[in-house]
């Protein structure tokens, strides 16, 4: 284990000195269906795939009902059979262009997915082809872009961020807490309802229809965006009649290139708010008794990126109130059964708690073909009652080598830790906690 105040005094001095020096700053907005009249082709076919190699120790769980058995948080997604695995973590294949039938400021954009991960086997279920992307772009009004369809809604930086351009193997822990959305029926309150997953993870996209547009100013970019969608998951119909609203601003000051890799300084902020039904178990096994009942979920966030020559960095706060992902029973495997055979885990929500979170990120190109990154990220989860609240620190060391401009090897090792700040060190929580193993990972992206 490491102490944790010098890493993030580190990692603090790090970002200090990248934001003194002249990272990634790229308008994510305006990287899908926005190709200039007549600059795109009509179809294009693109993709990438990403093979990786994941790994824990594997240490079971040391206290509570289901000791002894598999920690979820030390096995590997999505089907949470081993701590340690080869995987096709995704796959995607794309197609993009203008111009159909006759109209060049007409852009679409459709990508599926064929890895194994939440999308295609949400709760560790039967893999198959999903659709991630389906999006059609309009270009005709200097005041707003209209695109309709399914699509990543504007938000995080994490989120809304390329992911072929992902710096690191694992999502920070924020990001994977409360914006990267589990949809499950109920809050894991009955004992013998495992409560898994009712379809593919959010994978930070909706559908519904988005105005944005991005401005020039001599070298500053100002850019906004207003979304209404569905709020339900990914191609599927609304399962209620309240719409999910997404809030996006930024402004950014453009040193130079383009696209994914566009050097600049970036500051953002983003708010998105929603309704989620929830079935609320009585407290009997008969879910005769059983309410319905829809609960408010809201997401906000404020941050900053840069990238300039050598130098990258990144800082982000994130803040959830409602609908907070509560871990599973135990810290078992969803679906175990305990030890007294009494009941199974579930995954749990709690409706009305609050949580939030920040991360700090810096990467330096010690050669043109080699990156060496640091990232630090804390979750604060069930801020609201002082029982369930957890701590979540990870410190990420990584580094990447750039075979070419579309193939690079990602190498990570994240020294974890949790805790239960409010109960004591020998509660039953924090025992479990303290199991908590470093995790190392190895990808390879490969983009054709």
């Amino acid at each position: 284990m490491y102490n944790t105040r010098t890493c993030l005094a580190a990692v603090i001095a790090a970002t200090g000195l990248a934001a003194a020096l002249p990272s990634q700053a790229a308008n994510w907005l305006m990287l899908q269906g926005t190709e200039p009249a007549g600059a795109a082709e009509r179809a294009r076919i693109w993709g990438f795939i990403q093979p990786e190699f994941q790994y824990t120790e594997g240490t079971k769980l040391e206290a509570g009902p289901f000791s002894g058995q598999d920690a979820i948080f030390n096995t590997i997604g999505p089907d949470r059979d081993a701590s340690s695995q080869f995987n096709i973590r995704r796959a995607r294949l794309g197609l993009r262009g203008q111009g159909f039938p006759l109209d060049s400021n007409t852009n679409y954009f459709f990508l599926v997915e064929a890895g194994n991960n939440g999308i295609t086997k949400p709760g560790g279920g039967l893999g198959s082809l999903k659709l991630t992307d389906a999006s059609v772009t309009f270009n005709h009004f200097d005041a707003a872009r209209v695109r309709v369809g399914q699509f990543k809604t504007p938000g995080s930086e994490e989120g809304l961020k390329a992911i072929h351009v992902f710096d690191y193997v694992n999502f920070t822990s924020v990001t994977d807490g409360v914006l990267l959305e589990r949809y499950i029926d109920a809050d894991g309150s009955a004992p013998n309802d495992p409560n898994g997953p009712n379809g593919p993870v959010g994978a930070f996209r909706d559908i519904g229809i988005q105005l944005f547009q991005s401005f020039r100013q001599n070298d500053w970019e100002h850019s906004y965006a207003v979304m209404v969608g569905n709020g339900n998951g990914l191609a599927r119909s609304d399962n209620n009649n309240e719409k999910d609203i997404y809030l996006y601003l930024s402004t950014e000051k453009v040193f130079g290139g383009k696209g994914p890799r566009r050097q600049g300084w970036k500051g953002f902020v983003w708010y998105q708010q929603g309704d989620r039904t929830l079935t609320l178990a009585q407290g009997t096994d008969s879910t005769a008794d059983d309410v319905e009942e829809d609960f408010e979920r809201k997401r906000w966030g404020v941050g900053t990126t840069y990238l300039n020559g050598k130098y990258r960095a990144a800082a982000e706060y994130i803040v959830a109130d409602g609908m907070i992902r509560n871990g599973s029973d135990g810290g078992a495997v969803v679906g175990a059964l305990s030890n007294n055979g009494l009941s199974r885990a579930s995954l749990n929500v709690l409706p009305e708690d609050e949580a939030d979170g920040w991360y700090l990120d810096f990467g330096y190109k010690i050669r043109p073909d080699i990156e060496l990154d640091i990232r630090y990220d804390r979750f604060n989860r069930a801020t609201d009652t002082d029982p369930a609240e957890r701590r979540f620190d990870t410190l990420t060391l990584g580094a990447q080598y750039f075979f070419n401009k579309k193939t690079r090897l990602i190498l990570n090792y994240e020294f974890r830790e949790a805790e239960a700040p409010n109960l004591p060190s020998s509660h039953p929580a924090n025992q479990i906690l303290d199991g908590m193993d470093d995790r190392i990972s190895a990808q390879i992206l490969a983009i054709f």
